[in-house]
């Protein structure tokens, strides 16, 4: 029972860490019906701008929280700043394209990013500094970290943030306009091209507090680090019910779950033929048995019909 419920704890942080990611992708998809594949890699430049400001802070004297906040701050104007290009150079021309089009190019930007990020970061690994009191906390068998404490708490609090913005605020409204009808929207006063361009920030911030958490939690990054957690989000966007936000967090904290579950008991259902590090498995498996019973998703699709 320790062991399950320590596996239940590391797979609610996991899925947290996919539940910022895949926002990002639920919100795209259900304003412009676009997947961008290239989301992962915003997680990743994330994590290595982070790794870059600690590096530079390095030997100031600063406390490593201040350091975190710091470098987790600079991440996500930097990664703002690249989605909000990203999406203006290479979505937005192909707007009124076919939908392969978009999807092609969502997959050449992934490419793209991380060859420009080996070049600008090198191929190889770079350990984090460990920035927060490591000392577990134990919870009478189970342990969590004070990282693993930080990253629960953040994704609450964004999360909660975020519904807030989308059903009560001026901006959320406009969103939901353009989602349901761009031209429509635009008679109406509202600015599409301004409330997409928002949505692509808006999930960049996201995917870079995901990125530092991620590296802060498991001590390295790389230029390759964001296409598994990438997929990953895009598979609980889709467990969820792909568009639906509420959905996007239960189907990343479901595929966290049965993750982690699954990580600490493979070996013995295996007889030690597979070990932990085949648990993804587990995740491809939930999904493949999800779209089987229920295409739409586990709290089903929420995608605007357009007129």
């Amino acid at each position: 029972m320790e062991t399950f419920f320590q596996q239940i704890i590391n797979g609610l942080v996991l899925g947290s860490m996919y539940a910022l990611v895949a926002l990002g992708y639920t919100m795209v998809y259900g304003i412009i019906n676009l997947i961008n594949f290239a989301h992962g890699e915003v997680l990743m430049v994330g994590a290595l701008t982070s790794w870059t400001v600690v590096s530079m802070l390095a030997g100031s004297g600063m406390p490593g929280w201040l350091m975190l906040l710091i470098s987790l701050l600079a991440a996500i104007v930097v990664c703002s700043v690249l989605n909000f290009a990203v999406e203006k150079l290479a979505y937005r021309p192909l707007r009124n394209a076919p939908r392969l089009a978009p999807l092609i190019t969502a997959m050449g930007m992934s490419l793209l990013l991380q060859t420009l990020a080996m070049i600008i970061w090198k191929p190889n690994p770079k350990p984090f500094p460990l920035l927060l009191p490591t000392d577990p906390i134990n919870l009478g068998g189970p342990v969590i970290s004070v990282t693993q404490c930080l990253i629960l708490g953040l994704t609450v609090a964004i999360l909660a943030a975020l519904m807030y913005l989308v059903n009560r605020t001026k901006l959320g409204r406009a969103m939901r306009a353009t989602a349901e009808n761009p031209r429509v929207a635009a008679l109406m006063g509202v600015r599409p091209d301004m409330v997409i361009s928002a949505t692509f920030i808006i999930g960049a911030a996201l995917a870079a507090v995901a990125g530092v958490m991620w590296a802060a939690n498991y001590g390295t990054v790389q230029h390759s680090m964001g296409f598994l957690p990438g997929l990953k989000a895009f598979t609980a966007a889709v467990l969820g019910g792909i568009g639906n936000l509420a959905g996007a967090v239960v189907g990343a904290l479901v595929l966290g779950l049965v993750e982690a579950i699954g990580a600490g008991y493979l070996g013995a259902l295996t007889g030690g033929v597979l070990g932990s590090q085949y648990s993804d498995i587990f995740a491809f498996l939930a999904l493949i048995l999800v779209l089987t019973l229920r295409p739409q998703g586990l709290l089903g699709e929420r995608v605007a019909d357009r007129a």
